[in-house]
């Protein structure tokens, strides 16, 4: 193939293209459901009845015009490169970042691609023992992550459609509250936007994972929780009261120390998790609660927010019920 006319006619860097093309090479794919499967699947994953439709009407028929050579091969290799990696538990970008205002087919590649894969992800739980209710909660994040791009008029989804792979390739569960994702020593803690960040709730989620991950993953031993986020930063201390679900949220880590992180801006973070909006100007974002006054607030008196990690034994439980 030619990359540097592929590129072009995706409007993406050549780069982007030849990582495709040199992770995927010729490792093979996997079909999307039938079509007519789709309503039903969609709605299992959460996906809202407005981006049902537009998924829908841009689906890849064969001989659809919304689909030019290119972005059908795009989407053939993305296929490929998240399957090849199943069981997999790093950050892997499914492809370049697309021009999405181009249309359907643009708009939502990468969430067919995810809909490819979720009968190779749902036979992988299967054969860990995973049961069906984690299986699809997990998998119904895409309904949550597209419904705030929507939100964010699409401000939202080039982080997304990474964040998705670890879904699809069996390297993430959500467990009650908290969606855990396998790594080395290290169980990482994420927070999904789904309720009140209540201590109980927590501990149920941390339990549940002391149970799960030995049972599930019998060879894989964790030590710790971890967690890295803009929530872990100190200064939340200085505007929110000391009984507050984050605060106490992060009482419960031990602080690593502090090093810049690589291709994070925690105040970027901040304005996509607090107010799902990255371009609104400081003064028109609402100041609503004490989360959002300090956000702005502090950004407004020229200081920045800064993203933490921290940790947290698992403790003895989880030793008992590797044993047992």
């Amino acid at each position: 193939m030619d990359l540097d006319d592929t590129a072009y006619r995706l409007g993406v860097p050549v780069t982007d293209v030849a990582r495709v093309h040199q992770l995927a090479g010729d490792l093979p794919s996997v079909p999307l459901p039938a079509k007519a499967d789709a309503p039903a699947l969609l709605d299992r994953l959460g996906v809202r009845p407005d981006d049902a439709a537009e998924i829908m009407a841009g689906w890849p028929d064969p001989g659809s015009p919304l689909w030019t050579p290119e972005l059908r091969w795009l989407l053939d290799r993305s296929i490929a490169l998240v399957r090849a990696d199943l069981g997999g538990t790093g950050w892997l970008p499914p492809g370049p970042e697309l021009p999405r205002e181009r249309g359907l087919a643009w708009r939502h590649l990468y969430v067919y691609a995810y809909l490819a894969l979720v009968d190779v992800v749902t036979a992988y739980h299967r054969e860990h023992g995973v049961a069906g209710d984690v299986t699809w909660a997990t998998l119904a994040d895409l309904g949550r992550n597209l419904a705030i791009d929507r939100r964010m008029s699409g401000e939202g989804w080039p982080v997304m459609q990474a964040w998705l792979t670890l879904h699809a390739r069996g390297g993430l569960y959500q467990l009650g509250r908290l969606q855990h994702q396998r790594g080395d020593t290290a169980i990482g803690l994420h927070i999904p936007e789904s309720g009140p960040l209540t201590p109980a709730a927590i501990d149920a989620s941390l339990d549940e994972a002391r149970a799960f991950f030995p049972r599930h993953f019998p060879d894989e031993a964790y030590t710790a929780f971890s967690c890295g986020s803009w929530l872990l930063d100190p200064q939340l201390r200085e505007y929110l009261p000391e009984d507050s679900n984050i605060i106490r949220f992060q009482r419960r880590f031990e602080l690593e120390p502090y090093e810049e992180p690589e291709g994070i801006d925690a105040d970027v973070e901040v304005l996509r998790f607090v107010f799902r909006s990255l371009t609104t100007p400081l003064d028109r974002l609402p100041r609503d609660t004490v989360l959002r006054r300090a956000a702005i607030d502090h950004l407004t008196a020229g200081r920045h927010w800064r993203w933490h990690r921290g940790h947290f034994p698992i403790q003895a439980r989880m030793a008992r019920g590797r044993a047992a």
